[in-house]
């Protein structure tokens, strides 16, 4: 009888040290593509997840946990990854992912759970669609597919466009459409639409018939990588037209991997860049915090400041709900309302999605700049 009563003591103890140090910690899970193909905008966006994580540690006067999953850029890791965060970790909210299709496999078991999550840089709108407990701090591609017609459009006044399409991407396939359904409704012209799957490293037979339609832009939704070897390839060949992507373009990678092929190129991006003239406190913050802590030739990206508004965001909705109930927190990230970050002033809308301009960026001289920002054409 002893023992069982030591015995019952001790579980009662261990039950109560447990709840104890749940209780005063807050849990916080990251699923992003640490290896893979979208290994480095993952790295980026932890990068910056962790900055904001050194800088807000602490909420409601209790210590925050990071607890970092690699989905290693494929579906099936993605849902493994966030089964893991909650199942095993217990995690009260999650982060991640740059990815739409990672965004969305992963999704299913947070929205399942009831555990809210955050996308970094997933712009897919099926992402969010009929989701209750799945927010992201960048627009959706609707937004920055019009953007980037309407700079072709109006700033630029071109008339005819091809596209290059990774037809193995939903991100890819996504912007492309909202691209061609802008671009068109402006009056322009789609001539060509030719076709790739991840991972293709010869693009010269799609690129020669886009040539010969003489088109006045190339739209490439592709990922850095992909994209400078296509606009080197164009290059190569003679091509003439304009080139433009969408926000995956950018990395500083590209002019690494696409020389002098990539001078001029102009891609859609959220609104920040090292280079803006003009930054809000926060912006400047970051940007200074991070020069201090890593190399010149590592200048700071889209994607680590999305990581650093991700985790900020949740932080914030913790502290206005007063508590870290995952219930809590997600009714408090929907009614976010002007949250000023690194990419500027964020608006969680009805569909949680964030509200905020279109901000473009152009290749000059080897170097990105940030030109400004344009209003869609939606």
């Amino acid at each position: 009888m002893k023992r069982i009563l030591a015995l019952c003591m001790a579980m009662i103890l261990a039950m109560a040290t447990f709840a104890w140090a749940a209780d005063d910690t807050v849990r916080i899970g990251v699923f992003l593509p640490l290896t893979g193909q979208n290994a480095f905008g993952g790295q980026l966006e932890l990068e910056g997840v962790q900055m904001a994580h050194k800088e807000a540690g602490t909420v409601l006067g209790k210590k925050v946990e990071l607890f970092v999953v690699d989905n290693k850029s494929d579906k099936v890791e993605a849902a493994n990854a966030t089964k893991r965060l909650i199942e095993k970790e217990k995690v009260q909210a999650i982060i991640g992912t740059y990815g739409s299709s990672l965004a969305m496999a992963g999704g299913e078991h947070s929205e399942n759970a009831g555990i809210p999550q955050v996308g970094t840089s997933c712009t897919n709108p099926l992402v969010t669609q009929g989701k209750k407990y799945i927010f992201r701090v960048c627009f959706i591609d609707p937004f920055q597919g019009a953007g980037a017609a309407t700079y072709a459009a109006k700033t630029l006044g071109f008339k005819k466009a091809a596209m290059l399409v990774d037809v193995a991407n939903d991100y890819s396939v996504g912007l492309s459409n909202f691209f061609k359904k802008s671009f068109t409704k402006q009056g322009g012209q789609i001539v060509a639409t030719l076709n790739y799957q991840s991972g293709d490293q010869d693009f010269t037979a799609q690129l020669t018939k886009i040539i010969a339609e003489k088109p006045d832009v190339l739209f490439i939704p592709s990922y850095f990588a992909e994209g400078a070897i296509i606009m080197k390839q164009a290059k190569e060949l003679g091509a003439t037209f304009k080139i433009m992507g969408g926000d995956a373009m950018d990395n500083p990678e590209i002019t690494k991997i696409g020389g002098k092929a990539v001078e001029g190129f102009v891609h859609t991006t959220f609104p920040y860049d090292p280079s803006m003239k003009e930054m809000n406190p926060v912006a400047k913050k970051f940007t200074d915090d991070w020069k201090k802590t890593h190399s010149a030739d590592k200048e700071p990206n889209v994607n680590a400041a999305l990581g650093y508004d991700a985790y900020m965001i949740i932080i914030d909705a913790i502290k206005r709900a007063g508590k870290a109930d995952p219930a809590a927190i997600t009714k408090a990230l929907a009614e976010t309302k002007g949250f000023v970050g690194v990419t500027g002033a964020t608006t969680i809308n009805e569909t949680h999605d964030a509200e905020k301009p279109v901000g473009l960026v152009m290749i000059q001289d080897g170097k990105k700049v940030y030109t400004g920002e344009i209003t869609p054409d939606l």
